[in-house]
């Protein structure tokens, strides 16, 4: 939305890290349908990709509030910062 994503180093790393081991995790749930596993099990490691996803959700938007936004209302566009903050927050709903 027009600012370039301004994501520390260790968490832009961490975030990576969490990346790939929902990859892993997106892998197995593959494996798990194809090998027709139990229907609870599947449910169990969606819910698991699920509540991963949203936590790199969650460090991506405080990160955004405390940079991005922050310097989008210092310069004068809060309207700006609000409307995307309220997008977000209709996206996660």
């Amino acid at each position: 939305m027009g600012y370039n994503l301004l994501v520390e180093k260790d968490l832009n790393k961490k975030l990576i890290r969490r990346l790939k081991i929902i990859e892993g995790q997106i892998r197995g749930l593959q494996r798990m349908v194809s090998d027709n596993k139990y229907c609870i099990d599947i449910i169990t490691q969606t819910s698991a990709v699920k509540r991963s996803l949203s936590s790199i959700e969650d460090a991506i938007l405080e990160n955004h509030l405390d940079t991005c936004a922050t310097k989008q209302m210092a310069a004068g566009n809060a309207s700006k910062a609000r409307k995307e903050i309220l997008h977000v927050y209709k996206l996660k709903r």
